[in-house]
């Protein structure tokens, strides 16, 4: 570097956004990077991941609202091998957060973003909230001891659910941690797609927005969710034939 030259701070953002990417896991063909923020000091306080791969997801998009179509059961382990059924929550609002411990979009979200209390706030209210991992065995984030120590170390009150087939993924078409989706009491999907509009907590100019919030806020209130449909971003869900 010359002597006295100027860096713009863009370029170290840029920089930061490369030296990420790499630990995120394959990138889904109709998603693009997210924009780069936070150093990757504070995910490598967090468990670190099972394989490196290779590239980040997008930043979301909001969609108009859509129709809601019916949440697909599931019976899954969680990480005491205890059998958790979508179905037994039918009368209540149930949130599925797609999860991946080695992500480093899932690190930061639980490590000091909007996921390190968000589920506490809602389960207070009678909310469920699972976690589902997908990813494959041998993948980034798989393992139970590796998800327990997620657990410990994010204070994760709520079940982490093991779905290393990938059957539940696929049937909700999860591709990106942290996926999120809203069902309502009804069963049926009313939100799915990113956490916010913030990866990494890069807040865009015009202002933060929680999609999952917003829409509980909607199902709460008796009223249609505005925004039923986001594009997810974070790192690609490792599914077993992929």
């Amino acid at each position: 570097m010359m002597r006295g030259s100027h860096v713009h701070p863009s370029l170290f953002l840029t920089l930061a956004a490369l030296a990420l990417a790499p630990a995120c896991g394959a990138s889904q063909s109709d998603e693009a990077a997210p924009p780069a923020t936070e150093s990757a000091a504070s995910a490598a306080a967090a468990p670190a991941a099972t394989a490196p791969a290779p590239a980040a997801q997008p930043a979301a998009s909001a969609a108009p609202a859509a129709s809601a179509a019916a949440a697909p059961d599931f019976t899954l382990p969680d990480l005491d091998g205890k059998q958790v059924s979508l179905s037994s929550f039918r009368g209540k609002t149930v949130v599925l957060e797609w999860f991946n411990p080695g992500c480093p979009f899932v690190r930061y979200a639980h490590g000091e973003g909007p996921l390190k209390d968000l589920a506490k706030k809602y389960t207070a209210k009678g909310i469920v909230w699972l976690a589902i991992n997908s990813n494959a065995p041998g993948t980034q984030g798989n393992g139970a001891e590796l998800n327990r120590k997620a657990r410990q170390d994010w204070a994760m009150s709520y079940p982490i659910l093991i779905d290393e087939k990938g059957a539940t993924g696929k049937a909700y078409g999860a591709r990106s941690t942290p996926g999120m989706y809203v069902i309502d009491p009804k069963g049926e999907i009313v939100y799915r797609g990113a956490l916010d509009n913030a990866p990494l907590g890069k807040v865009p100019s015009e202002g933060q927005v929680n999609y999952v919030e917003k829409a509980l806020a909607s199902v709460a209130a008796g009223k249609p969710v505005e925004v039923a449909e986001t594009k997810s971003y974070g790192c690609s869900v490792k599914y077993a034939s992929e």
